[in-house]
């Protein structure tokens, strides 16, 4: 059974299909090409969020706060601040060409989800970075962003976040709703 096959019986996905990504337009505008398992996981489930706790961001997304796009580059431009700023970079970072790219973003924590892309990886090996968002925490998970989410929804993961989902919401059934049944009519 594959990382998808177990994240869909354990968290159904919507019973319509999502839109589709072109994704060759997708990868231009990003200037990278994207891992295989995050193609999956946007194909099966679309822009939404996961047990009200983890939003996908997704390409060309109706909606700014889920877009892949819109996303990347605010996160790049905050980032960028901080780093000016003085705040330490995580520690992949430091390498010459390495660069962070957002998947996901926790809710109302201001916490995102990265994939770690260091130079002369492929996006399949690119790992997962999160960052608690108000504050300089950063947190390296050795795996794709696929496993990563399957993990935190099934309380394997190794992680000093997320505790809200198991502390207060205590899902005995996960549950995945899309952008539009949350957030309604689109924001552009």
């Amino acid at each position: 059974m594959t990382a998808l096959d177990a994240l869909v019986r354990l968290c159904p996905p919507p019973a319509g299909p999502p839109p589709a990504v072109d994704w060759a337009q997708a990868e231009r505008a990003l200037g990278a090409a994207l891992p295989a398992d995050y193609k999956r996981l946007v194909e099966t489930y679309g822009d939404g969020v996961f047990d009200d706790t983890i939003w996908l961001l997704v390409p060309d997304s109706a909606y700014d706060d889920c877009d892949l796009h819109a996303q990347a580059a605010e996160r790049e431009e905050v980032l960028a601040g901080l780093w000016e700023a003085g705040e330490d970079k995580p520690a992949g970072l430091e390498e010459e060409g390495a660069r962070v790219l957002p998947w996901a973003f926790e809710e109302g924590t201001g916490a995102f989800l990265y994939w770690l892309a260091r130079p002369g990886q492929q996006p399949d090996e690119w790992t997962v970075l999160y960052n608690e968002g108000r504050g300089p925490l950063w947190e390296h998970h050795d795996t794709g962003c696929l496993a990563f989410l399957l993990a935190v929804l099934t309380g394997t993961a190794e992680t000093e976040y997320f505790g809200y989902l198991y502390e207060v919401l205590k899902p005995t059934e996960h549950r995945f709703a899309t952008a539009d049944q949350i957030l309604g009519t689109s924001q552009r």
